[in-house]
């Protein structure tokens, strides 16, 4: 047999298969699992084989390409089906899209009616208006469903604290699925879906997979703690978006006329790639037209080239990042995405040059301002339908290059004198981002417009995507198109070493000795936290520095890590794993918030105001 992908299993289903496991299967599930990924598959239609021995097969049956009822996992060996094979296969395959479905009725969009019911003839006499004072109308509360499926959420996930990476095996994970399951039934689809995003993490972190990042999975576990955390305290518009959307659909927009800013190659650690096409509307709205799909680096340097999947127009990528669009029928969705359905009409029109109206305007807004609305875009922990971009439009003078820890930036001046370090937005050696920054490096005193991606630092900080060409004319794509040295004023120039001015080092903040201990708690667990001892002499550095919060943060964070009570009999108790979490959410959400401020204060006009 060969080895094929399994087809996706329903989250649901798989928490039902383990939490149907005996205790002492259950101990052995996490092996199960890992034995099963390395046994010969074969696909057959809707159907894979897996051979869990020589004379043993078991089958997923994946009618409409998803494993949706524990039934459709049927195993050959004598203990089916009370066997350890089923559920590992399930733990095994990847988790499928969950389908949008209620038990506490309408959504409360769909419940409030557009417009009062018109009477019909058949119909009873309206009564009439009462002469009674109307009742004081209450903001929307959380039912005790919701409520009690937060109270699972968040049980869920202060186990992935109290277990770490190592200790969230297939038994953990599936209580995290069976908590999303329930708070999707339960209308809310923000937590549900921050839930499942702890589970993808997890297994791609004990699959050693090279995608992942502890960071994403803080966040995600914060995400997930924090949201399931709001469900009982909000009401009204906050209690609307703790519950969040179960799709983000793409809404009708009308007629939009667009012009074209730049073209971005994108390139993912889990192998896509493609290419992503800014633009803007008469009003500076920016969108993008996508196409990323598995491929990597060699395919997002090929699809630049590819006519955009829109409408009738002929233009490609590259095309469109500099040309225009007249487009009816048009749907976004709230990240700014431009649908491709059928009703779609769209065809080339006339662009605009950066320094023309209505893109001129992008570069009007002072940084400061620019900085803290892409903070907002941003945050780990924004709302999900804030809407937004991350992106700044500056008017910039280059200084040269400066070497740091991580290698070499470009130093660059912008309006109100503040010193802005510009990096590579990706350093993949196929992609023209670096060749292209260590050019301009070597002409200092050039002034461009250039538009780059925040990048959240202590100092203010860039990731360069596109600028004007250095001659004047016309605009670079720096990650796809190659500036050439005969472009830059003084061709002949070496690379210039720019000195920072005081104030311009590598800024630095104790914040992160609370940080570190954020994330160190995710992947080692609790008790690995209880273990550092005293932690006296870093609260008194951050102290120093005035984060006196952040000092308290971590003595109780550490604290409540490393206590265990006894009984009247002097037994270890369990550990206050809610108490732990809760602390542990406190700090995680503290942290980036401070850093946001940070961040937003380093781009502030450093010159003294009058």
């Amino acid at each position: 047999m060969t080895a094929v992908q399994l087809p996706p299993v329903a989250p649901e289903v798989t928490a039902t298969l383990v939490e149907d496991l005996s205790p002492r299967l259950r101990k052995r599930l996490d092996a199960a699992v890992t034995k099963l990924g390395a046994r010969p598959t074969h696909r057959d239609g809707d159907t894979v084989t897996i051979a869990v021995d020589d004379e043993t097969e078991l089958r997923l049956h994946a009618t409409g390409g998803v494993v949706a009822t524990a039934d459709a996992i049927a195993c050959g060996c004598l203990l089916a089906p009370a066997c350890v094979h089923r559920a590992a296969a399930a733990c095994a395959a990847p988790m499928a899209d969950p389908v949008a479905e209620t038990v506490d009725g309408p959504t409360p969009e769909a419940s409030e009616p557009d417009s009062e019911p018109t009477p019909t003839s058949d119909s009873a006499p309206a009564p009439a208006p009462s002469l009674l004072p109307l009742p004081l109308p209450l903001p929307e509360v959380a039912t005790p469903a919701q409520r009690a499926a937060a109270d699972a959420l968040w049980s869920a996930g202060a186990a992935v604290l109290e277990a770490g990476v190592d200790g969230a095996g297939a038994v953990t994970q599936a209580a995290l699925l069976r908590a999303a399951h329930t708070a999707r039934l339960r209308q809310l689809p923000r937590a549900a879906g921050a839930a499942l995003s702890v589970v993808t993490l997890l297994r791609a972190a004990r699959a050693g997979d090279p995608s992942y990042r502890t960071a994403e999975l803080v966040t995600a576990v914060a995400e997930l703690l924090g949201t399931a955390h709001r469900v009982g305290a909000a009401s009204g518009a906050e209690l609307a978006a703790v519950r969040g959307r179960a799709r983000r659909p793409y809404s009708p927009d009308g007629a939009l006329r667009l012009y074209g800013l730049f073209t971005e190659p994108v390139v993912t650690d889990s192998g896509h790639g493609g290419v992503r096409t800014w633009v803007a509307g008469t009003d500076g709205r920016l969108c993008t037209v996508g196409d990323v799909a598995p491929g990597g680096v060699g395919r997002a340097l090929g699809v630049a080239d590819r006519a955009v999947r829109l409408g009738d127009s002929a233009l490609t990528h590259r095309e469109l990042g500099r040309a225009g669009l007249a487009v009816s029928g048009a749907t976004v969705s709230l990240d700014g995405r431009l649908g491709a359905g059928k009703g779609v009409k769209a065809v080339t029109a006339r662009g605009a040059a950066w320094t023309e109206p209505p893109l001129a305007a992008l570069w009007a807004t002072r940084p400061s301002e620019q900085a803290v609305r892409a903070l907002r875009s941003t945050s780990r922990y924004a709302d999900p339908d804030g809407g937004g971009s991350d992106l700044l439009f500056l008017d910039v003078e280059l200084l040269g290059a400066v070497r740091e820890s991580g290698g070499t930036c470009l130093l660059a001046r912008c309006e109100g004198g503040i010193s802005v370090r510009l990096t590579v937005a990706d350093d993949d050696p196929a992609l023209a981002h670096r060749d292209n920054l260590m050019l301009l490096a070597a002409a200092p005193g050039t002034r461009l417009r250039i538009i780059g991606r925040l990048v959240p630092a202590l100092h203010p900080r860039l990731a360069l995507l596109a600028c004007s060409h250095p001659t004047g004319e016309g605009t670079i794509d720096l990650g796809l198109d190659h500036l050439r040295r005969a472009d830059l004023p003084d061709p002949a120039a070496p690379v210039h070493l720019a000195s920072p001015q005081p104030g311009e080092s590598d800024a630095y903040s104790p914040l992160y000795l609370l940080e570190r201990r954020v994330e160190q708690a995710v992947p080692a667990g609790r008790a690995a936290l209880g273990m550092l001892g005293d932690v006296t002499a870093e609260t008194r550095r951050i102290s120093r520095a005035g984060l006196h919060t952040a000092a308290g943060l971590l003595t109780a964070l550490c604290a409540s890590a490393a206590r265990r009570d006894r009984d009247l009999f002097g037994r270890l108790l369990p550990a206050d794993t809610d108490g732990f979490a809760l602390y542990w959410l406190t700090a995680a959400r503290y942290t980036a918030a401070v850093a946001e401020s940070l961040c937003a204060a380093s781009w502030e006009d450093p010159r003294p105001a009058g």
